[in-house]
């Protein structure tokens, strides 16, 4: 049986963590937490299933070359650089795409992780991802991981468990009931009282045949278009082909456009300490707190202050007489905000590009 090969998509921007996510260094190249990117501990946590010329990154042109300089043991072929974001449906397509062509003869399968999880058992991540890989290669069938809700989190979409498919080496299998977006607070509520809801990761695992095929099925449009550019990859005239195809092929998630209508998967449920640092505020869950449950990123001198978030890399900062507030420093801004308005963070960079600070983005 031949190696895994695995896809790691970093193409978001991060918005919620400006000032620091900026449109050229969004949150995957930043160390949020430990001294690696959230980009370079993805790869590396996964290094021990596969060779390094089986790991992928999806990227876009804004970030290709910081990408190269944080994993220089890829291959440079192994960087695919979209056009423009499409969302997530094709950036898989492409990654599959290109991984038919790299591989051919050999339909390996394809394990797709975001590059800006947070792991905190990545041994047990590397096994539960073991199982998936030897059961999607067994079965022919996708395999999608979720972790049970430890909060009502409505940042998150979730997956609602089905009967038991299987039961292989210690690991169940279970049918998939259906996908919930973002709840409310109290539906939230609802899914970590009833155990039958998981948190979406957004990790899945699927032989790259299968995979395109369920393209075919679901997504024809998107299909048709990867297929014109599969004549063109590895001529002189890939780059400009792809540019030409790719912004006319449907702008949708992999999660609507393929998970939700597909019948030919199952669900982990994988207990692998994931998170998704989705806004400042996740960042409490993981550095240390004072006495008076304030964390920070760098040198806070805190007076009589209680709860705030600091991250700062090259001033010290002193609050005096505070609570509950978010304070971030950039080289060229600083942000102060409430802590219940972490989410909001668009709304700041709406107001920006109303008042024509593009330096700020």
């Amino acid at each position: 049986m031949s190696l895994p090969v695995f896809v790691i998509m970093a193409g978001g921007r991060g918005e919620r963590f400006w000032p620091r996510s900026r449109r050229t260094h969004p949150k995957q190249l930043l160390s949020l937490v430990g001294e690696q990117s959230l980009l370079q501990a993805s790869v590396e946590r996964i290094r021990k299933l596969t060779e390094d010329r089986r790991i992928y990154v999806v990227t876009n042109r804004d970030y290709v070359e910081k990408v190269r300089d944080q994993l220089p043991m890829l291959p440079e072929r192994n960087i695919l650089v979209e056009p423009e974001s499409r969302n997530t449906a094709p950036c898989v397509g492409l990654a599959a795409t290109y991984i038919a062509s790299h591989f051919r003869g050999e339909d390996p399968v394809m394990a797709i992780l975001p590059s800006d999880l947070l792991v905190r058992r990545p041994e047990f991540m590397r096994k539960m991802l073991q199982s998936g890989i030897d059961y999607a290669t067994a079965h022919d069938v996708g395999v999608i991981y979720g972790a049970w809700p430890t909060r009502p989190e409505t940042g998150y979409g979730y997956i609602q468990l089905g009967k038991v498919a299987a039961k292989e080496s210690g690991v169940t299998f279970h049918e998939v009931a259906g996908f919930k977006e973002k709840p409310d607070s109290a539906t939230a509520a609802q899914y970590l009282v009833s155990q039958e809801y998981l948190w979406n990761g957004g990790i899945f695992v699927w032989r790259v045949r299968c995979l395109l095929q369920e393209l075919a099925a679901h997504l024809p449009q998107l299909a048709t278009g990867l297929e014109t550019l599969k004549a063109w990859l590895g001529t002189a005239a890939e780059t400009e082909r792809l540019k030409e195809i790719y912004p006319r092929i449907p702008a949708i998630s992999f999660d609507y456009g393929i998970l939700e209508k597909t019948r030919n998967i199952v669900v982990i449920p994988a207990d692998f300490g994931w998170d998704d640092l989705g806004s400042w505020n996740s960042l409490e869950r993981y550095l240390p707190q004072d006495d008076f449950g304030n964390v920070a990123q760098g040198d806070l001198i805190a007076l009589d202050s209680s709860n705030c978030i600091v991250y700062s890399e090259r001033k010290p900062v002193v609050t005096l007489g505070v609570s509950d507030l978010i304070i971030v420093e950039a080289e060229d801004s600083l942000l102060v905000c409430a802590k219940q308005r972490a989410q909001d963070m668009k709304k700041v960079l709406e107001r920006l590009r109303e008042e024509h600070h593009e330096e700020l983005l």
